[in-house]
């Protein structure tokens, strides 16, 4: 039991550091990268990444109407939508903003999570937790709310609607994705992902201002393997173990993490 406890900690601060850390690296691939193109194009090399390592360890990917039914709902409402409105965002957001208005998430998780369990407490020390980390996360990044009501407006929306989301899909997951794999759950949802918006990428956005710097493929491929491939597994395998509300906190301590490398760079 004492090994799961250090495990669930080390995984914690693991997705942590790395959220902390794709903020500024989104941003950096934005530089010469169209937005669906850059998320498209991460997702799937992902995938394919995740399928050699299903592969290699001979890890069964379940294929029932339930788990396809999830890792369409995830492609959609956890990829898909939620990711490019975050990179369509942080063309206009400065990512520790961005970072700042994304940890609205706990709030959210809070809420769908009374629907969802209704009979199990959230507990006023939770709630007087999640309140109060906001607080001071606010107050934390006071400087950072200069809004501009112009040109980053939609973009702070986008990714409020974001967060929005992804509190929905970890408690949807929570719910009803137990039985899957924490490896083998992302590849569909991922895969799809990247069929869906690499296509939407190079027909509809700008594509002749793509080009892969050494700043874009180091973006893309450290957001593929480390900020999707190694964060989404921990996250999911911490999923099933802790309280989705007490996981969501992280979303509190990753835009100290993001403005300190956003200042740095």
């Amino acid at each position: 039991m004492g090994g799961d406890k250090t495990k669930i900690v080390l995984g914690y601060i693991l997705i942590c550091l790395i959220w902390g850390s794709t903020w500024i690296a989104i941003k950096l691939g934005l530089d010469t990268l169209t937005p669906m193109f850059a998320v498209g194009l991460r997702f799937f090399i992902a995938a394919i990444v995740l399928y050699f390592i299903i592969k290699l360890n001979n890890i069964d990917i379940q294929t029932d109407s339930k788990s396809i039914k999830l890792y369409l709902f995830m492609g959609l409402f956890s990829f898909v939508i939620p990711f490019s409105l975050v990179y369509w965002a942080e063309q206009f957001v400065p990512s520790g903003l961005a970072s700042v208005l994304f940890a609205i998430f706990p709030f959210w998780v809070i809420l769908f999570s009374r629907i969802a369990f209704p009979k199990e407490r959230i507990g006023m020390y939770k709630l007087f937790g999640v309140i109060l980390g906001f607080i001071g996360i606010a107050v934390i990044f006071k400087n950072e709310f200069s809004f501009n009501f112009g040109d980053n407006t939609l973009g702070i929306l986008a990714v409020i609607l974001s967060a929005i989301m992804q509190g929905g899909v970890a408690v949807v997951m929570k719910k009803y994705g137990q039985e899957l794999n924490p490896v083998s759950m992302n590849f569909y949802p991922l895969l799809i992902t990247g069929l869906v918006l690499v296509p939407i990428g190079l027909l509809f956005e700008e594509s002749s201002r793509i080009t892969f710097s050494s700043n874009a493929l180091f973006s893309i491929l450290y957001l593929s393997i480390v900020g999707t491939v190694v964060a989404f597994t921990v996250y999911y395998w911490l999923l099933k173990r802790i309280n989705v509300v007490i996981l969501s906190l992280s979303s509190f301590i990753t835009p100290i993490i993001a403005l300190l490398l956003g200042w740095f760079f």
